[in-house]
């Protein structure tokens, strides 16, 4: 059993990392999945500390993944139809084939919002999908981050225990 906990807590982990980048999977939250099946094991103590502290800060970022693709399209001057855009865009370009689908998504998303707001001030559209697009790029930097260390530190805890798993 914990063996499969161990695999399963890696898929986790995995999962995570590339969740920083789909919409869909919560990258961080996905992650400290993976770091709880490690301490199910028999094997690694449980740190309820440790976990507590991780979580938190995987419920902080999943929270804030929230809010900073739209501040950044508030702070370049975008409305709240340039947000909405961001969202469908970011979902269209998950679906789609086209290589850094969800990147052109976050912008064209945005930036047919702002038209459709306002489409005589291209000039303020076109700035608020950049607004968009950074605040997308800055989001998925965090998760990414965030699962990275959380990739470590899952690594760091098996290798203490690894002659005891096998």
């Amino acid at each position: 059993m914990d063996i499969f906990l161990l695999l399963l807590g890696f898929i986790f982990i995995c999962l995570g990392i590339i969740g920083s980048f789909l919409p869909i999977l919560p990258g961080p939250l996905t992650s400290w999945v993976g770091l709880l099946l490690l301490h199910f094991t028999n094997i690694v103590p449980k740190d309820w500390n440790f976990l507590g502290i991780t979580l938190a800060v995987a419920i902080l970022i999943w929270i804030l993944d929230y809010f900073i693709p739209a501040m950044g399209t508030k702070r370049f001057g975008g409305t709240k139809y340039g947000v909405y855009g961001t969202t469908i865009g970011l979902i269209i370009g998950l679906l789609s084939p086209i290589p850094f689908g969800m990147l052109l998504g976050a912008f064209f998303g945005a930036l047919i919002g702002e038209l459709l707001y306002d489409n005589k001030d291209t000039n303020r559209a076109l700035k608020a999908s950049f607004g968009a697009f950074f605040g997308f790029v800055a989001s998925a930097t965090i998760k990414f981050s965030i699962a990275i260390i959380y990739f470590v530190l899952f690594i760091k805890e098996f290798w203490k225990y690894k002659g005891e798993f096998f």
